[in-house]
């Protein structure tokens, strides 16, 4: 398919935003100063902030690379973010060249970069909407032109719900996304917490909040409860790190203290 032209889009760069702040710890370039300016804020308060990209990154990677393996050839993912290579379609096609993603993020800058997103294999197709994740049913309906939502679907959330409390519905949007997929579907979730460093989580919080955004980190109980009614894969709901590593694209990461985040995958029956 192709892509959208980044015609007349407008990017604020006068407050710091989620998706430019990431690609600034994955050492990309599309990033303002006042981004990296709260991503160095963020690394005083744990200088592990590149690690935690890089591992939430990883599980990325690895969880494609099983559901691929395991039969899934369709994949909706909300939060998509900068274009970093391999992106998940890259993934995804090369163990399953007909796959079809549909791509899903509301910053601006990554519809300028959406070309990147939709370069699919002949056999396969790529798409990338607009839109806001708290507006499931626009994203469901623009996702329906390119998938079949008859067939098993992956749906991804990495990295995204944390931006989301719990008033803005987080919990509801997953049950209304989660609902309108078919049986033999898989929810892909990765999700920040405060588990190991409660005073850290309390100040990186109030950083976003001063700044107009939300960060809700959540324990592991509370990131378990996205996954109600879903057949978990093993490990459950685990650190990121430690899910599935024998797939590949472990990140080594100084010291003993684990990365505080966590990430699963479950099907719905």
């Amino acid at each position: 398919m192709t892509g959208h032209e980044p015609q007349g889009i407008e990017i604020d760069t006068t407050k710091p935003h989620p998706a430019r702040m990431y690609d600034w710890f994955l050492g990309g370039k599309d990033n303002y100063p006042v981004d990296e300016e709260m991503a160095r804020q963020l690394l005083a308060l744990d200088a592990r902030g590149r690690d935690m990209a890089r591992v939430n990154r990883a599980f990325m990677h690895r969880a494609t690379r099983w559901l691929a393996e395991n039969g899934i050839s369709q994949f909706l993912d909300i939060g998509t973010g900068i274009p970093t290579e391999p992106n998940l379609h890259q993934i995804a096609q090369r163990t399953a060249p007909d796959a079809r993603i549909v791509y899903c993020d509301n910053d601006p800058i990554v519809l300028a970069h959406a070309a990147a997103l939709l370069r699919s294999t002949p056999q396969g197709a790529t798409e990338y909407i607009q839109a806001d994740a708290r507006k499931p049913e626009a994203i469901l309906e623009a996702a329906g032109e390119i998938l079949d939502f008859g067939k098993p679907i992956a749906l991804s959330l990495l990295a995204l719900l944390h931006f989301l409390d719990d008033e803005d519905g987080a919990a509801e949007l997953v049950d209304r996304l989660v609902e309108r997929l078919p049986s033999g579907s898989y929810l892909v979730l990765s999700h920040t917490t405060g588990d190991f460093d409660p005073e850290g989580a309390a100040q990186a919080s109030a950083m976003y909040r001063a700044r107009g955004m939300t960060l809700r980190l959540r324990s592991h109980a509370e990131v378990t409860t996205f996954f109600d009614g879903l057949e978990l894969v093993e490990p459950g709901v685990s650190l990121a790190a430690n899910w599935h590593p024998e797939l590949g694209e472990v990140i080594e990461v100084p010291g003993d203290e684990p990365i505080p985040g966590y990430a699963g995958v479950a099907r719905k029956v």
